[in-house]
């Protein structure tokens, strides 16, 4: 895998037009866009996954869904026959609902969303009942022995993830990644490309630190480079022995603030 293949850009913005005005510019230099709640509830899912096919851009569709077998069952078939990459589920919802993602998942990716990425440790313990890396561990397991192809996780669970031979090779999407260079946002479990290929991250989730890179950065085509070349870098070169290998949330020093607007 290239290492521009391991980027998605999150397309986290109101409107087709900004959508697509993204996608002309990086199809090509990453491996793909994700698309949310935000551009899917305001363009509608078949005009945005075709608009962004068109520009030959592959679609990792965040749908997030979370319903009841027979309803997610209906909804993956109609998001299969759009031709994405990948879509995502939540893990959350059970193991019936992950089975019925997986009978209708055609050639696209099933990924299993775990504890989301701005969750912290005591708010994992207050909707789940258990740290956030237990409950991800839990919630990979389950997936994978269901069908899923990958699991969405934070850059700190990836460890145990690639430590456990029941999930050896899965599929690994992570979000939560902020070059050294960009803010942490309203991330709380967080880490640097760097951090995040070194402890088993096969695709990266990036939106804002490309979107509306620091001044000092430039454009989005100049943050896609920057962080290729890190990718590249953390690939090649071995990790020096006392490289931790991920920080919490608020241990980088950032050059800016950046607008809360999504991954």
């Amino acid at each position: 895998m290239e290492a521009r293949d391991r980027i998605i850009v999150a397309l986290d913005v109101p409107t087709l037009a900004r959508a697509t005005s993204v996608v002309r510019r990086l199809a090509g230099r990453v491996g793909g866009f994700k698309v949310g709640l935000e551009l899917l509830t305001a363009e509608g899912a078949p005009a945005v996954v075709k608009a962004i096919h068109d520009l030959g851009g592959r679609v990792f569709f965040d749908g997030k869904f979370a319903d009841i077998p027979n309803t997610i069952s209906g909804a993956v078939r109609s998001v299969a026959s759009m031709g994405v990459w990948m879509f995502d589920v939540h893990a959350s919802a059970g193991p019936a609902a992950i089975a019925a993602a997986a009978a209708e998942r055609g050639t696209s990716i099933l990924l299993a969303v775990t504890v989301l990425t701005s969750l912290d440790d005591a708010a994992a313990r207050a909707v789940f009942g258990a740290p956030a890396r237990d409950k991800v561990l839990d919630f990979a397991r389950m997936a994978v022995r269901l069908g899923a192809g990958g699991i969405v996780c934070s850059p700190q669970e990836l460890p145990v993830i690639r430590a456990d031979p029941a999930l050896a090779g899965v599929v690994t999407v992570v979000p939560g990644v902020r070059p050294a260079w960009a803010s942490t946002g309203d991330q709380a479990r967080v880490a640097t490309p760097t951090e995040a290929v070194r402890a088993g991250a096969t695709h990266m989730v990036i939106g804002r630190p490309i979107l509306m890179p620091p001044a000092q950065v430039g454009t989005p085509e100049a943050a896609v480079d920057r962080i290729v070349a890190e990718i590249v870098h953390a690939t090649s070169a071995p990790p020096p022995p006392s490289e931790p290998p991920v920080r919490p949330s608020g241990t980088r020093r950032v050059s800016s603030p950046m607008p809360r607007t999504g991954t």
